[in-house]
């Protein structure tokens, strides 16, 4: 994978992204979610990764005090299982911390093993549990904190 980019995400890339956010999610985020969160939204950053001059995974969060909030990790499925989503979140880690995060948190799906075993990976713990968070499904979502990042 000679051929993998990874960057801050652009207005022209919010096709791909909700392409790929509407092959990952049950309930998608919008185009103007991703519009919204690009231009008007001062806490987000988010990243991409191209393959080939196509962008196949993103992810993102939000920037409060000196905390980085993940809000999406997504890999399109053809592109799983190559080590991307290491990548990016290797990669949202670093920027958070040059913007001055001393920690980072997110909430998974309690059944997205992969996710999870990935996260753990990156030294992130189980710190909590959110009853039924996901609406379309009603499931929890663990809430995992890496510090000292």
């Amino acid at each position: 994978m000679n051929d993998v980019t990874v960057r801050l995400m652009k207005a022209a890339d919010i096709d791909a992204v909700t392409a790929v956010e509407n092959a990952s999610f049950l309930t998608p985020w919008s185009r103007a979610a991703f519009e919204a969160e690009i231009s008007d939204n001062d806490l987000a950053h988010y990243l991409v990764i191209e393959f080939s001059n196509q962008v196949v995974a993103y992810a993102g969060f939000w920037m409060i005090l000196d905390e980085a909030h993940v809000t999406n990790v997504a890999v399109l499925p053809q592109h799983r299982q190559q080590g991307l989503g290491k990548v990016l979140l290797a990669t949202l880690l670093e920027h958070a911390k040059e913007l001055g995060a001393n920690a980072m948190t997110l909430e998974v799906r309690l059944s997205n093993t992969i996710a999870r075993k990935m996260y753990e990976q990156a030294g992130f713990v189980e710190r909590g549990r959110r009853r039924q968070y996901y609406t379309d499904t009603q499931e929890d979502a663990l809430i995992m904190w890496k510090d000292n990042i």
